[in-house]
C-alpha cells in the first residue's frame, strides 16, 4: 500500500506553500450558521419532456432537492405528481417522476404538477421524432496568417440558468477546424463561446481573440451562478483582444466591446491590437535574445544550469559570455539544425508557429445573459517563460508553449456552500491551481496551491522531469500529478469539497491532502514514485462494502506504480490496481451489470497496446472484454450506466449511439457527430431536462443546431435531479474541461443502490 507523499492535513495552520486570500465577509455571524450547512444550488423548473415512442408519449419531469421529505425502497420520496393532457386530467403519479401516456400522441400538450403543496408546473409539447433541436448560429470561417482557411463547428457544451427562470441555457465553444493539441505547431482560427436558449435564441457571444490559441487544452469556460443572484455567469482565460460581439437577427455583427486591459498594462504599451502569436521567423529571432541573456538566468548565475550553452548542449565551451549577436545566432542555428533533431526527427523547430509564448493573460467573468465583462484580472500564475522551466525542452520532443499552456478548470464548494472558480496551468512538471470567488462585481482569490517548478540540472536535457517532486517544501508533491481533467468531490466528509487534481488532493483550504506514491518496479533506488499524469479520471461512491468515495484512475507513464488504481479518496491508498508499463490511455466506471451489486471499473491500453480488462467494484477481476471508455450516461431504466460511441474522423465518421453492455444499441443519433477524433465526446451529457437521467447532448452534421436525446424507458424509480447533487453538478461544470470525463453524483447510482443509506438533499437556493 502506498504512504500519501508528503502528505499534509490541516490542522488550524496553513502549508506554508499555500497563499490564502479569503474575501471579506467570509465569516457569518452564528445566527446565519444553520442556512450555511446548505449547499446553495440553482432553482430549477420542472424540466418537462414528453417524448414520442411507438407506446404512446413517454412524460418525465424533475424531483427538485428541497421536494424530498424521505427515502424509500426505489429512491427517494416526495410529492406526488398530477398529469394533465390538453387541459384534462389523466394520471396522478406517486411513485417515480415519469408517465407513458398510451392515448398521447404529436399534437398533445401537457401539464404535471405536484399535488398539495406548493411547487413549480410543468409544461410542454411532444418532441414528435424523440429528439429536440436547438437553432445555432454558426460564425463564419476565415483564414489564419499562414494561408489555412478554417471553418467552424461547435464542440463542448456547458449549461447554466443565465435568465433567472428556472430553465438552463446552453454555451456551446466554436472550435476553428484548425484547432490544434499543444504539442502541434500551425496557426489556429479564434474560439467562440455563444450562449443559447433552449428555444434556440443567441443570447451573446464572446469572441476570445487570437491571443488566445485553440484547442482541448487551452480555454475551459465555467458556467456557474458565481454571485448568489439566481443567474449563471461565464468566467474563463483572455487575453487582449478578447471582446463580446453584438449581432443582428441574422447572425451579422454588429459592434463589440472589448474586455478592460489593466493600467498597468496599458502604460507599458500593450492594447487590443496587439497579436502575441509567433511565426518561426518571431521564434527563431525569441531564441537569439534567449540564448544573449543566457548568463542572467538565476539558474545560470547559482551554477545550478550549466554555465554555457554549449555545455548545455554536450559539447566544449568556445564563447564568451555574455554572447554577442553573432555567437547567439550561430548557437541558435546549432540547436534548432542539429541538437534538437539529433534527439528526435520530429523536431522541427524552424516551422515552429502560431503559439503564444508572451504577452498578458486575464481572468474574466461575463455577464451570462448579456456577455457584458464584468470584471477582469491577471491570470495566475503567468507562464514566466515560453516553458524552458516547465520541462519543454528537456525531453526527446522538444515543445515549446507544450506543458506551460495545459489549463484545467473547475467549480468547487470549498466552504461547504457557495461555491468557487477553480483554475489550474501545468500538470505534467510544475502545477498551479488558484481558486476564486465572485462576489457580483470583484473577482477574489481565495487561494493559490503552487508546486513552483521541478528541479533541473539542465534545461535542455533532462527526461526524468515528470516523475519528480518540485522544490516547493510543502507542495512540491503536487508536480507531475495532475491529469487532462481535474474533479471535485467532499472526498474527507467533512462538508467542504476538495479538488481531484489527478493523483494528488488538495484540501478545500488549498493545503495537500495527499499525493499518491509507491514502489516501481520500473524505478530502482526509489522507495516512492508518484502515479503521474493519466487520461481518465472519476470520483464517485462506487464500492457498496466500504465507507467513502473512491477514485478510479489510469496512468500513463511506463515508470509508474500502477497502470490503473481504486484508491481510497480520502487517504490515496490503493484498494487494487497493477503495475502495466505502458500508457494505459482510456478508463470508465458504471454498472454495466444490474446482477453484481455496485458498479464495474475498466481500462484499456493505449493505441496499438491492446490490452484491457474489467474489474468489480472491490477488484474482482471479470475478464478483458470492455465496454467502450468514451463516455458514460445513465439513460436505462434499472440505473444502470450506459456507453457513447461515436467518432468524426473524416472518413471514418459514424454518428453517436447509445450502447447497454447486455441488451446492445439503445439509440442510434442519425444525422449526428460527436467531437475530437477517436475520443469521440457528446458536446454534454448530463441531467438537463426531465427526470433523473441523463440527456445526449450532439451536434448535427451540418452544424446548424444541437440536438438533445432523453431516454423513452419507463422506470419505476423516484430520485431527485441529478443536479441537485452538489457534487453532480460542479461535475458537469468540468466536464467540457480538456478530456472530457462524465459527471458522478456523491452517492451510489446503479441498479443495487441501497436507498437508505443516500442522504437526503441538503441544499438552498439564492436568495
Amino acid at each position: 500500500m502506498p504512504t500519501p507523499r508528503r502528505a499534509l492535513r490541516s490542522a488550524g495552520v496553513l502549508a506554508t506553500g499555500v497563499s490564502v486570500l479569503l474575501a471579506a465577509g467570509a465569516a457569518h455571524a452564528p445566527a446565519e450558521q444553520d442556512r450555511r450547512t446548505y449547499t446553495r444550488m440553482e432553482h430549477l423548473d420542472r424540466g418537462l419532456v414528453a417524448v414520442e415512442s411507438d407506446e404512446g408519449v413517454l412524460l418525465s419531469w424533475r424531483l427538485l432537492g428541497d421536494e424530498v421529505d424521505g427515502r424509500g425502497e426505489a429512491g427517494m420520496e416526495g410529492p406526488a405528481f398530477e398529469v394533465l393532457r390538453d387541459g384534462e386530467s389523466i394520471a396522478v403519479v406517486e411513485d417515480s417522476t415519469n408517465h407513458l401516456d398510451e392515448d398521447g400522441g404529436a399534437g398533445s400538450s401537457y401539464t404535471v404538477a405536484p399535488v398539495g403543496q406548493e411547487g413549480p408546473e410543468g409544461e410542454t409539447s411532444v418532441w414528435e421524432e424523440g429528439f429536440h433541436e436547438i437553432g445555432l448560429q454558426p460564425p463564419e470561417g476565415g483564414t489564419s496568417p499562414d494561408g489555412v482557411e478554417y471553418e467552424y463547428t461547435a464542440n463542448d457544451v456547458s449549461v447554466g440558468d443565465v435568465l433567472g427562470d428556472g430553465q438552463y441555457e446552453f454555451v456551446v465553444k466554436w472550435d476553428p477546424s484548425n484547432s490544434k493539441d499543444n504539442s502541434h505547431t500551425g496557426y489556429t482560427g479564434n474560439v467562440l463561446i455563444d450562449t443559447y436558449t433552449l428555444e434556440g435564441e443567441l443570447l451573446n457571444r464572446v469572441d476570445l481573440g487570437h491571443n488566445i490559441r485553440a484547442g482541448a487544452h487551452y480555454t475551459q469556460f465555467l458556467v456557474y451562478d458565481f454571485d448568489g443572484d439566481g443567474r449563471a455567469e461565464l468566467m474563463f482565460r483572455t487575453a487582449p483582444g478578447t471582446r463580446t460581439v453584438e449581432l443582428d437577427g441574422d447572425g451579422r455583427e454588429t459592434g463589440s466591446e472589448y474586455i478592460t486591459m489593466p493600467e498597468e498594462d496599458l502604460e507599458a504599451g500593450h492594447s487590443h491590437r496587439d497579436d502575441h502569436r509567433f511565426g518561426a521567423d518571431d521564434y527563431y529571432e525569441h531564441l537569439v535574445e534567449m540564448f544573449r541573456n543566457w548568463h542572467t538566468e538565476p539558474e545560470v548565475r547559482s551554477g545550478q544550469w550549466p554555465r554555457t550553452l554549449e555545455e548545455a548542449f554536450g559539447g566544449e565551451p568556445r564563447h564568451d559570455y555574455p554572447l554577442g549577436e553573432d555567437e547567439a545566432r550561430e548557437l541558435a542555428d546549432f540547436f534548432i539544425d542539429e541538437y534538437a533533431p539529433d534527439k528526435s526527427e520530429n523536431n522541427d523547430l524552424r516551422g515552429f508557429e502560431g503559439f503564444v509564448l508572451d504577452g498578458p493573460e486575464y481572468l474574466t467573468v461575463f455577464d451570462g445573459e448579456s456577455g457584458a465583462e464584468l470584471d477582469t484580472v491577471r491570470y495566475e500564475p503567468e507562464r514566466g517563460d515560453d516553458g524552458l522551466r516547465w520541462g519543454d525542452y528537456a525531453m526527446e520532443r522538444i515543445e515549446p508553449a507544450n506543458r506551460v499552456d495545459r489549463f484545467l478548470a473547475g467549480v468547487a464548494h470549498l466552504d461547504g456552500t457557495e461555491p468557487s472558480a477553480v483554475f489550474a496551468r501545468g500538470y505534467y512538471t510544475r502545477s498551479a491551481v488558484v481558486a476564486y470567488d465572485f462576489d457580483g462585481k470583484r473577482i477574489q482569490k481565495r487561494w493559490s496551491a503552487d508546486s513552483g517548478h521541478v528541479e533541473m540540472d539542465n534545461p535542455f536535457d533532462d527526461d526524468g522531469i515528470h516523475m519528480r517532486d518540485a522544490a516547493d517544501p510543502e507542495l512540491g508533491a503536487l508536480a507531475g500529478q495532475g491529469f487532462h481533467s481535474l474533479s471535485v468531490a467532499d472526498v474527507d466528509g467533512d462538508g467542504h469539497q476538495e479538488v481531484v487534481h489527478g493523483s494528488a488532493v488538495l484540501d478545500h483550504d488549498g493545503s495537500l491532502l495527499y499525493s499518491s506514491c509507491d514502489g516501481s518496479p520500473a524505478v530502482d533506488g526509489e522507495e516512492c514514485v508518484g502515479f503521474g499524469h493519466g487520461d481518465a479520471l472519476h470520483v464517485g461512491d462506487f464500492d457498496p462494502d466500504r465507507d467513502g468515495l473512491e477514485i478510479w484512475s489510469v496512468h500513463e507513464d511506463s515508470a509508474a506504480p500502477y497502470g490503473y488504481a481504486m484508491r481510497d479518496a480520502e487517504t490515496g491508498d490503493v484498494l487494487f490496481g497493477e503495475f502495466m508499463g505502458g500508457d494505459v490511455g482510456r478508463g470508465m466506471v458504471g454498472d454495466i451489470d444490474p446482477d453484481r451489486p455496485g458498479v464495474e471499473a475498466w481500462y484499456e491500453m493505449g493505441p496499438g497496446e491492446g490490452e484491457a480488462g474489467l474489474h468489480a467494484a472491490g477488484g474482482e477481476f471479470l475478464g478483458e472484454d470492455v465496454p467502450g471508455t468514451n463516455m458514460s450516461i445513465r439513460w436505462s431504466a434499472d440505473m444502470t450506466t450506459q456507453t457513447v460511441h461515436g467518432t468524426d474522423t473524416g472518413d471514418g465518421s459514424e454518428p453517436p449511439r447509445i450502447e447497454d453492455w447486455g441488451r446492445g444499441t439503445l439509440l442510434t443519433a442519425e444525422g449526428t457527430l460527436t467531437s475530437n477524433g477517436t475520443k469521440g465526446n457528446p458536446a454534454l451529457v448530463a441531467d438537463v431536462l426531465g427526470d433523473w437521467r441523463e440527456e445526449l447532448v450532439v451536434r448535427t452534421e451540418d452544424g446548424s443546431a444541437l440536438r438533445i436525446y432523453s431516454s423513452p424507458e419507463v422506470t419505476d424509480r423516484k430520485v431527485h435531479t441529478l443536479m441537485h447533487d452538489p457534487q453532480y453538478r460542479v461535475g458537469v461544470a468540468w466536464q467540457q474541461t480538456a478530456y472530457n470525463q462524465p459527471s458522478h453524483p456523491s452517492f451510489m447510482l446503479a441498479s443495487s443502490t441501497d436507498w437508505s443509506q443516500v442522504p437526503e438533499p441538503q441544499i438552498r437556493y439564492p436568495d
